[in-house]
């Protein structure tokens, strides 16, 4: 199996309970003095998917109705919908339930001890468009217990099923006690597999990632900052086919899938995450770049090979012809002619896309594979291999640690300052350029990834307009060669 588990539910459907009609209540609270009727609707495509599924539920209708018998203060004390909905008097309800208990009251008759049908009844309408999911009565009557402290029915409990719990929880204003409720059962998230794609390295599946996501949601919902920073380290990490623009015949066929919570993370997550995997991207890909530019420049005065040979501009051609030719094999280079013919191919495929879902640091890893070849013996030490090979480790290290992934305390906090889009683009119209230093590479403090000046140099690195990768190598640089202590083009001679 190459994807997350099944579905969890209850195979015997909902614990047997009374009748109020032909309505089936469930006895959340025995003595409770409310009966909630639940209209559940569920889509045609979701059906469609239980129906395919290796564990459908127990119901697969396009509408059910389901009662569940509750306490009214508990209700107002653990959700902020439910306090509203049945304390304030200005809605329907709320005027419906006081006027029932009242007359109960007036009686002599207890709400325990009263028979259904002389409780009040509130009228709940709940569709599946958050949770895709046909069983969705069960994870409601999850929650309830939830909120009456009582024990939850569905086991094992899965991440997915806890994310359609998240999304209720969020729906109906309780994540607090859902919160506190999942830190008492000590819920295990279970680890991420990748699948390996031999030439890009270690990839999500569609199944994987969507587990990861929903880890995400659930975390984000619940309140889990230790899961969610890694989480959402990993996603960006991977990469996600949602951000790609290219689907395969079976997305497009199930698109509707797509529309779940976790497809679309909520409070800009979403947005976030997308851009920090693009600003890593460009990061990455400016290395190779870079050094393309400095040998095909003609702006270049001097060769790339400091040794002052006659043979340099040929060193030069020789290391841009090796540099091309590996990252051309290894597609992270492609070539479009003026032929209008390649240009609207290349429109049509989009650019290479063998990394889209791969793995940033199996891409580091690959362009640190570049060949060490030299033109003769007199040229060593410059093939690319050892002159981008510091930078990526540098790059590689900045992507370590937790300055990646979101920090959930403060992106809940300030989501404007926790966010890369606040750092992306000089802001007083100047493009921001990240010069490499050998004090950048040789700085020890920067070697630890939880250090603060070491998330905070990799927001400056990944964030960057443009990226001069050689500026350590002119550090102290001027005109001329250098002679003992004196340097061609001084005006005096040393003293």
């Amino acid at each position: 199996m190459d994807g997350s588990a099944p579905e969890q539910v209850n195979p015997a459907g909902p614990p047997p309970g009374k009748y109020l009609g032909d309505l089936a209540v469930v006895d959340i609270a025995p003595e409770g003095d409310l009966v909630l009727r639940v209209t559940f609707n569920t889509s045609k495509e979701t059906l469609t998917a239980a129906k395919k599924s290796k564990e459908p539920p127990t119901a697969l209708k396009p509408t059910v109705k389901q009662g569940y018998r509750v306490q009214t203060s508990v209700l107002k004390a653990n959700s902020g919908y439910f306090n509203r909905l049945l304390g304030d008097t200005r809605f329907v309800e709320a005027k419906a339930v006081e006027n029932a208990l009242q007359k109960l009251s007036l009686s002599n008759v207890k709400p325990s001890e009263a028979d259904l049908s002389e409780l009040p009844i509130v009228e709940i309408n709940e569709d599946d468009e958050a949770s895709r999911t046909a069983n969705l009565s069960l994870a409601f009557g999850d929650l309830m217990r939830i909120l009456h402290r009582v024990p939850i029915t569905t086991k094992p409990l899965a991440v997915r099923y806890l994310a359609i719990i998240a999304v209720l929880a969020d729906r109906f204003d309780c994540t607090p006690l859902v919160s506190k409720w999942l830190a008492a059962i000590k819920f295990k998230f279970p680890p991420i597999t990748t699948q390996n794609q031999n030439r890009t390295g270690p990839a999500l599946s569609k199944s994987f990632e969507e587990l990861l996501r929903q880890k995400i949601l659930v975390s984000w919902l619940l309140d889990r900052p230790l899961v969610f920073q890694p989480s959402t380290r990993e996603l960006v990490m991977y990469g996600s086919r949602r951000w790609c623009t290219l689907f395969d015949e079976e997305d497009e066929k199930s698109e509707h899938v797509y529309t779940a919570a976790w497809w679309d993370l909520p409070s800009g997550l979403e947005q976030e995450l997308q851009l920090r995997r693009d600003c890593i991207l460009n990061t990455v890909s400016s290395v190779p770049s870079h050094f393309l530019s400095l040998y095909i420049s003609p702006s270049q005065s001097r060769p790339q090979c400091k040794l002052g040979y006659t043979s340099s501009p040929s060193c030069d051609s020789f290391q841009l012809g090796v540099a091309i030719k590996f990252l051309t094999n290894r597609n992270l280079l492609s070539f479009v002619d003026f032929a209008p013919k390649s240009y609207d191919k290349f429109h049509a495929s989009g650019p290479p896309n063998d990394y889209i879902m791969s793995d940033v640091l199996h891409i580091i890893k690959t362009l640190k594979q570049c060949p060490a070849y030299q033109i003769d013996n007199n040229h060593r030490h410059c093939d690319l291999r050892g002159r981008m090979g510091r930078i990526l480790e540098f790059v590689e290290a900045r992507l370590g640690g937790g300055g990646v992934g979101i920090n959930r305390v403060e992106w809940a906090k300030d989501r404007v300052e926790a966010s890369w889009e606040r750092r992306h683009g000089a802001e007083d119209g100047e493009e921001r350029v990240l010069k490499y230093t050998s004090s950048m590479s040789s700085d020890q403090r920067l070697r630890y990834g939880g250090a603060f000046a070491a998330e905070k140099l990799a927001r400056e690195v990944f964030t960057a307009d443009e990226w001069d990768w050689t500026a350590g190598e002119n550090e102290g640089e001027t005109e001329g060669i250098s002679f003992g202590k004196w340097k061609l083009g001084e005006k005096s001679f040393p003293k």
